[in-house]
Parts: C-alpha cells; sequence; structure tokens
C-alpha cells in the first residue's frame, strides 16, 4: 500500500466534510471525510436549502434513483433563512432497521464520498467509530459504492470490519456483531445487511467494487496485536494514536487517577513502543501532536509511515466548523489565553472527551446544566440483555427518570452531555426544538491547538489546508 505520508484526521460530526477531504487528497495528502452521523447531517443540509446544491447533484449519481427521490421528497426544503429549523429525524436504529433508515445511511455517506472524490482521482478515505456499531455496515456500503480508498476506524476494536469490506465488495450480505451489555458471543446479536434486497441489480448494475484499505485506530502494540491476531492480518497497517489527541481518547491503563483538574492521568502503561510497533511488520502512522516537520522527520526516522493530523485542519478555513467557531477559538489561541480540557464525564461512551473551554459553549457548566435532558438523535445508545433476554437501549445523556427507569445508576448522570446535538450545533445545524431551544455547540481538539497560531501568513487571522501542509512539509 502506498499512501500519503500525511493524513488529514477523520473528525466528526461532519467537520471533516468532504469540503475539506477534497482539499487535502488535491494537495497530495489523504483526505478523510468523517461517516459519524452523516445520515443525519444529510438531513439537515436538505432541510437547510443544499446550499450551491451540491448534495442534490452527488444524488443524482446513486446508481438507483428510487430512494433518491424518497429522501428529496421527505427532506428537501428551499432555503429560508430567517427563520431557525427544526430537523426532521430519522428512526433510531434497532437490530432490525427500517429499510428507509438503512437506504438514507448508504446514501449519506455515498454522497460524501463522492463530493470529497468529484474532479480528481487521488484517494480519499472515511473515518468511523467502532463505538457507534448500528449504521456501520450501511455507512461502509455507500462509501464503497462512491469509491472510498481507506476506511480509518477506532473508538474500540473494530476486528469485524476485514470480513465485511471483503463481502460487502462482492456485494455479499453480510453481518455486524453488535457489543450488548449482559450478553455473550453465543447469543450473536448482530445487524445484518443485504445488498442485493435493499438495492435490487445493485451487482449488475456496478459490478465488484473496490475493497478499501483498512487502518485501524489503536493507542497500544497490546491493542494492535490483537487486532492481527483477530483478522488473521487481513489489515493494512494502523494509525497509533496518544492520548492528546483530539476527541475521545483512549482511557488510561489500568486504575484511573485524576489530576486537581479532574482531567485522566496517563502514565508508563500508556507510552507508545515504536519498536514494538515496527516489529509488527505493518506500515503505520502516528497521531497526537505531530503537526510539525521535526515530528513528521521523527515519525518517519521511527519506522512510521508518516504521520495524521487532525487538530490543525478542524480550524482551517474549508473545516466544516461554523466561522465563529474557529475564529473564537483562533483569536484566543493568538492571545494565549486557550484552554482545553480532557473531560472523563462528558461523553455518554465513557471515554474520556477532549473539551475547548469556550463561552456559549457545552463547556460552560451552565448551558450544559440548563438544557433540559432529551436523546433524540440517539448514536452513541448502548445496549444491555436483561434478566428476561429482552434488549434494553439505554444513554446516561437521556433524560434521568428514563435512564434510571432501565436500572441505570444515578452517578452515571453527572456531568454528561448529548455529544450528538452538539457537535452538530458544532457543523452549523443547531436543533431548533418546538418550545423554542436551541442546541449549543461543543468543540473539541487536541493538545496542539495551543500551536495552530504557526500556520497563519503573516498579515492574516485565518489559515487554509494548504498553509497546514506547507508549513508541516516546509514545501
Amino acid at each position: 500500500m502506498q499512501l500519503p505520508k500525511i493524513i488529514q484526521g477523520g473528525m466528526g460530526v461532519a467537520i471533516s466534510d468532504w469540503k475539506l477531504a477534497k482539499t487535502v487528497s488535491n494537495l497530495g495528502s489523504l483526505g478523510v471525510v468523517s461517516g459519524t452521523g452523516i445520515a443525519n447531517i444529510l438531513i439537515a443540509r436538505l432541510m437547510s436549502g443544499d446550499a450551491g446544491g451540491h448534495i442534490r447533484r452527488a444524488m443524482t449519481n446513486f446508481p438507483i434513483q428510487e430512494p433518491i427521490l424518497n429522501i428529496i421528497n421527505k427532506y428537501y426544503r428551499p432555503s429560508d433563512d430567517s427563520k431557525k429549523i427544526t430537523f426532521k429525524r430519522p428512526q433510531m436504529w434497532q437490530f432490525k432497521p427500517s429499510k428507509a433508515l438503512t437506504e438514507l445511511t448508504v446514501v449519506a455517506n455515498f454522497v460524501e464520498v463522492f463530493l470529497a472524490r468529484e474532479g480528481h482521482d487521488r484517494p480519499v478515505g472515511l473515518n468511523l467509530l467502532e463505538k457507534i456499531q448500528f449504521p456501520t455496515v450501511a455507512s461502509l456500503y455507500g462509501a464503497m459504492l462512491a469509491g472510498v480508498t481507506v476506511i480509518v476506524m477506532g473508538a474500540g476494536i473494530p476486528d469485524q470490519i476485514p470480513v465485511i469490506l471483503d463481502d460487502l465488495s462482492q456485494h455479499k450480505s453480510t453481518e455486524h456483531r453488535i457489543f450488548v451489555h449482559g450478553g455473550s458471543v453465543a447469543d450473536n446479536f448482530h445487524i445484518s445487511f443485504e445488498p442485493e434486497q435493499l438495492f435490487p441489480g445493485i451487482t449488475k448494475l456496478t459490478g465488484p467494487l473496490q475493497r478499501p484499505y483498512f487502518l485501524p485506530i489503536v493507542s497500544s502494540d497490546i491493542l494492535a496485536k490483537a487486532l492481527i491476531k483477530k483478522t488473521n492480518g487481513n489489515l493494512d497497517g494502523f494509525i497509533i494514536e496518544a492520548p492528546w489527541a483530539g476527541g475521545h481518547n483512549a482511557p488510561p491503563r489500568g486504575q484511573v487517577q485524576l489530576n486537581d483538574r479532574g482531567e485522566p492521568m496517563y502514565g508508563d502503561r500508556d507510552t507508545i513502543n515504536l519498536t514494538k510497533f515496527k516489529d509488527l511488520g505493518f506500515p503505520f502512522w502516528l497521531a497526537g501532536g505531530y503537526d510539525n516537520p521535526e515530528k513528521l522527520k521523527f515519525a518517519m526516522d521511527s519506522g512510521a509511515s508518516g504521520i495524521q493530523v487532525g487538530t490543525a485542519f478542524a480550524f482551517c478555513d474549508e473545516s466544516g466548523l461554523i466561522p465563529q467557531l474557529k475564529q473564537q477559538v483562533i483569536d484566543q489561541v493568538l492571545a494565549g489565553q486557550i484552554d482545553i480540557r480532557t473531560d472523563p464525564r462528558i461523553s455518554p461512551t465513557g471515554f474520556p472527551f477532549k473539551v475547548v473551554q469556550l463561552s456559549n459553549t457545552v463547556s460552560d457548566k451552565n448551558i450544559l446544566n440548563e438544557r433540559d435532558r432529551l436523546c433524540d438523535h440517539g448514536l452513541l445508545r448502548q445496549v444491555k440483555k436483561d434478566a428476561d433476554g429482552k434488549m434494553i437501549f439505554f444513554c446516561p445523556a437521556e433524560p434521568a427518570k428514563q435512564y434510571l427507569s432501565k436500572g441505570g445508576e444515578e452517578s452515571d448522570l453527572l456531568g454528561r452531555s448529548c455529544l450528538c446535538n452538539n457537535l452538530i450545533a458544532s457543523a452549523g445545524f443547531p436543533q431548533t426544538r418546538l418550545d423554542g431551544y436551541t442546541e449549543a455547540p461543543l468543540v473539541t481538539a487536541g493538545d496542539g491547538i495551543t500551536g495552530i497560531g504557526k500556520f497563519i501568513p503573516s498579515g492574516k487571522t485565518h489559515y487554509t489546508a494548504k498553509d497546514v501542509l506547507n508549513y508541516i512539509e516546509l514545501v
């Protein structure tokens, strides 16, 4: 496998959108779109008028048009900037999802990858989270129909993905085993996906699909070895992510201890052993604080194929983060006032999550505590099996009474936020509820956010993806 030495991080929700990925790929690196929550983003874009007509243009290239017409008829609305929008919500995922939800997810991922690839022949990647299992197969299939080159996946142990990619490349029926609290492997809780049943005739229309490369994101050689064993080596390399990267971080190994700011403390057991990674014999890229030429050189000298860079691209002109938040962050960075906290509580997943401390965002505890709890996306819901064998969907960010009625502990509720709504708001599509409440955004970044001022050209207050690559590669 020959991939560019710089991989742009896949940042959700819709921060690594098609515009950013297309720009980065055109510049000779690997642009990556985020597939996290992309079906909800597709709805929001259509209901917001589809500025530029890009979404509908991409949809006309989908191999079968019947589901496209249904989606447009259901969600497209001409733009009306004079009022806030209450976006429609798709059904939440279940073990037997509706055909409409599955089609929507396939199409949304197709659109994002198609637009990122449009007009050039360079590779484009898709980033997904193992923590969000239910839409995974539909997301992969949509991206593959659009010709995605690389799948990047973290936030868990994605050991089932290689076989699923093999199946989907031949339009074969496949399944994804779903983790269920209280269940076992013998239970075989899974979600099935049948391409020909969903899209009759798709095999003849498209022929075999390109089987993308698979790069799982790992935080240790131990996890890498486990993935190699479980996949029989059917993967193409690793992205090794340090705990100072943005978004969700792997929790510290062993007993978790917090510092005086309430952040998880990482120790010697969390140190990445690059020699052991080299010995595995797979290509690898280093991530988390590698946004400068010195670190790129260090990575290459250590045997890496390159680096992954996220935070630097999150605040460039082409990213999907709303411009006001970008400028607010950049202004605070330049003033030496930026602050970021690794919050062990805010994510319903239980993983530590990095939060930039900004006014008018959920990092403000008053804004967090004033929000009436509501779970209307359900992307981060987990599943458990009760004593009667019933499947119960739950999320620590859902309404307290609802969560407690499912057997949840009150202590699990403290400090949680609805990352689904928060991150979608950060991408410019805040939900306005029927009672008039508008969801607040949340901004995440890696510890390297303090240094993004180095990408800003003299005399300017913002920067582009090209500025980032020029600086890192010293072009």
